[in-house]
């Protein structure tokens, strides 16, 4: 028998074991491919599936208690400053691209009397979030900081920005994954603020 036909076996094993190896990959760029399709395009009726359900929708909203952004001449996020409001929680921070994005349509929100919008800034520095709004300007009536992201947490965040409605009562009515646009504005969060309010009068 000659060496060449003695290694040709081993070869072939190393082949076999070299592509065993490959498919965890190859079904981890599957998954991650899949995912990323999902957080970023539109299913086929055009809905935006970054408005990913909630646990939390329909029930009451996890507690409030964070300390104010210093400097920023806003009130502390307390359960008193969202109590009998239809408020906004707005999930922001400077380092978050999107959010600066998103900042506009906050300005724009907030010039609607129905509305309260508070801001949690998550994982920020000081300085780094007081800059954001002096850039950008301030929509929210109250900030609280969230340096560890404990309150993320229990509000189920994703990622950032990331935005809950919440009602008079402290029910959170809806979630938005990801920046506000025209699209999820006009579609999404207005028509959930003119129910509310349509229920109220």
């Amino acid at each position: 028998m000659s060496v060449e036909t003695e290694t040709r076996p081993a070869e072939r094993k190393g082949l076999a074991r070299y592509a065993l190896a490959l498919i965890p990959l190859a079904v981890f760029v599957g998954f991650a491919a899949v995912a990323g399709k999902m957080l970023y395009d539109q299913d086929v009726n055009g809905r935006d599936v970054s408005a990913i359900p909630s646990a939390l929708i329909g029930k009451k909203a996890p507690s409030l208690a964070l300390p104010p952004l210093e400097g920023s001449n806003t009130a502390a996020l307390t359960a008193a400053a969202v109590a009998g409001k239809l408020t906004l929680v707005n999930v922001f921070a400077s380092w978050c691209i999107p959010c600066r994005q998103e900042h506009p349509v906050l300005k724009q929100l907030a010039t609607d009397s129905r509305l309260t919008i508070v801001g949690i800034n998550y994982k920020d520095k000081n300085d780094n979030a007081l800059r954001f709004l002096g850039e950008l300007g301030n929509p929210y009536k109250a900030i609280g900081v969230d340096p560890n992201g404990k309150a993320a947490i229990d509000w189920g965040v994703y990622g950032i920005p990331e935005s809950y409605l919440v009602g008079p009562d402290g029910t959170i009515l809806y979630k938005k994954v990801g920046p506000f646009d025209d699209r999820s504005l006009k579609q999404e969060l207005l028509p959930a603020i003119e129910k509310v309010t349509a229920a109220k009068s």
